[in-house]
This record gives structure tokens, sequence and C-alpha cells, in this order.
């Protein structure tokens, strides 16, 4: 059975990026838990370094991470520039780094483009996630928290963006992506009250003024 590690950026008294009273925090947890939902509706095993607002340190990640075996250990964060000056999404992997890694990131990138955000790449970098992670690692950039276009992009495209991370993960690991199906909603459901069938007009007619004289709206439908 498939297997992933997802670890949300910061935590706690870690708050990440902030910008305009926005934290990066909690915009890793909230996509974050939406993508281990789409995981696990596959069958996925989700485990993750966090699941509420709460300081998890580096060596606490890449430690939870390293106890176990898993398919591929995937961080999630938010970039920050100096205001409106940068946008767009970029994923990064070790210096050092497996095929299968890198077609992850790729597919993630592609992703995450298709949605709206400016493509800025793959990258590499020496980050402690992906340099002390035992399993084929990547490390996201979901926008950048300090531009009003990404924000309304990650805001507005959230349950978006999680479907297309998951899709890349799926895809990775060779899962088929279902979609979700939707539940009808009760309020577009009209009732129909029949109060008899007549095959003689005359009776229908009947049946109606008796109806109408007790306060109830009824109409004469035929059909074969």
């Amino acid at each position: 059975m498939a297997r992933v590690c997802l670890d949300y950026g910061h935590g706690g008294i870690d708050s990440g990026a902030v910008f305009n009273g926005r934290y990066e925090k909690d915009d890793n947890l909230a996509l974050g838990l939406k993508v281990a939902e789409e995981l696990r509706r596959h069958d996925v095993v989700v485990d993750e370094t966090r699941t509420k607002d709460k300081i998890v340190s580096l060596k606490e990640r890449s430690d939870f991470e390293n106890k176990n075996t898993y398919d591929y250990f995937i961080s999630l964060h938010r970039n920050a520039s100096k205001a409106d000056k940068a946008k767009g999404v970029e994923t990064y992997i070790y210096n050092i780094c497996r095929k299968n890694t890198k077609e992850l990131a790729e597919k993630i990138q592609k992703a995450l483009t298709d949605v709206g955000f400016l493509d800025r790449g793959v990258k590499t970098a020496n980050f402690h996630v992906l340099r002390e992670t035992k399993s084929p690692a990547v490390l996201i950039e979901v926008g950048f928290i300090d531009n009003p276009e990404d924000n309304l992009i990650f805001d507005n495209k959230k349950d978006e963006i999680a479907k297309g991370i998951a899709k890349a993960i799926l895809n990775q690991l060779g899962i088929e992506y279902i979609e979700k199906i939707q539940k009808e909603d009760s309020h577009n459901i009209l009732y129909r009250v029949i109060a008899g069938s007549f095959s003689q007009k005359e009776n229908a007619e009947k049946q109606v003024n008796k109806l109408r004289e007790l306060g109830i709206d009824a109409i004469i439908v035929e059909s074969k």
C-alpha cells in the first residue's frame, strides 16, 4: 500500500511568512489537510508532521519521517519576498536528487501552474527537510503570501490546488484519480403529491374541485 508523509511548514510560535495579518503556517495547514483528505480517499496511507497549530522543529520533522518508510515526503509552504515584487509557484528538490523525485516535482509544478500560478520552475536547494529525510522529498512554495494576486488564487482555488497536488502524487504512485461524487442538493428536489388517476376527464375535474374547496391548489396533467 502506498504511503506518504505530508509536512505542513511552520506552526505555533513559528508563524513563517506574515503579510497583512495573514500567517503562512495557517495556509500551509489548511491546504495540507485538504491534500491529505484527497490522498486518503484513494486509500493512500498519509502521516503528517502536524495536524494543528503547533511548533515542530526541523529535526523533529525529519526524525518523524525517518521512523517509517515512505514513498514520498512532501513539504508544503508559501513563499515571500518584498510585497508585490514576486509571484508564482516553485517546487524544490535536494541538490543530489533521485529521478523519481524530480518527476514528482515536475508533475506538482505543472498542476499548480495549470491552476493559474506563474511558473517559477523546479529548483534545487539544501533545505533540511529535503536533505535529512530518507525518502524522495519535495518542498512546494505555493505562491507568494505577500502577493495579492497569488493570495486570490490560493483562496478562491484552494480545493482545486489541493486536488492538483494530490493528482500529481497519485499519478507518480501509479494510482488513478477518481473524481469525488457530489451529493445531490436536496434543496433542488421537488416532491409531487398525486391525489388520484382517472380514465375520464370529468372525474378528474371533480377531484380537482374537491381539492380546491379544501384550499389545496390542484391541476390536471395528462399522461399516457
